[in-house]
């Protein structure tokens, strides 16, 4: 059964962080808090967690169009080719904060699923806890979502403790910050010269408003 730890949304304990950034940096998997609703997660650079999570989602690879959370701008450089100006302004105001942009992938995102992928999904979400994770482990974290269908998320698995009854026998650490949302990020599609609104969720964006 997974490690079921406490740590406060608004003042991390380091010693937490560190601990469950060691367990990620060996292999493990965790379920942790967004700024959105709860997510499933391992060290980018973990390509056997990213199988196991793809079964725990009972999907196909190439069905695995996953996030990654990464701790600010300048960390989300570092795995992205170069994007437009109005795409910059667009993230420096509204990150860190529930959205996911999907961006054009640079070489350094690795063949994390078994294939090159050209696009990825960005996040810098306005949830302590999953940024310090990110920077105490040195790389992203893959994020996805804790639920079973991606149209009918349930309510209960927005309750850390109702998701560790049900997937703690599945991953290494379910880390308990809180009540979680129902409401998923609102997804950006980032990879032309103008952003696009493909997915509205909790983060509400007038995009005309940033140009």
């Amino acid at each position: 059964m997974a490690m079921y730890i406490n740590i406060h949304p608004d003042n991390p304990e380091p010693r937490k962080i560190n601990q469950i950034a060691t367990l990620l940096r060996e292999g493990g998997l965790i379920i942790y808090p967004t700024d959105t609703i709860y997510a499933i997660g391992c060290d980018i650079y973990n390509k056997a967690g990213i199988e196991q999570i793809i079964r725990i989602k009972g999907i196909k690879p190439k069905e695995a169009h996953f996030s990654i959370v990464c701790h600010d701008l300048s960390h989300i450089s570092e795995y992205t080719n170069s994007f437009s100006r109005s795409v910059f302004k667009l993230m420096k105001s509204t990150l860190p904060g529930p959205f996911t942009y999907i961006l054009n992938a640079n070489k350094n995102i690795p063949r994390i699923y078994g294939f090159k992928k050209d696009t990825i999904g960005i996040r810098v979400p306005e949830c302590k806890i999953a940024r310090d994770l990110v920077q105490a482990l040195g790389n992203p974290i893959i994020a996805t979502s804790v639920h079973d269908d991606e149209d009918e998320m349930l309510e209960y698995l927005t309750d850390p403790w109702e998701i560790n009854e049900r997937f703690g026998n599945r991953v290494d650490a379910v880390i308990d910050g809180g009540m979680g949302s129902l409401d998923a990020s609102t997804i950006i599609d980032a990879t032309g010269e103008e952003p696009l609104v493909i997915r509205e969720g909790k983060g509400k964006l007038n995009i005309a408003a940033h140009d």
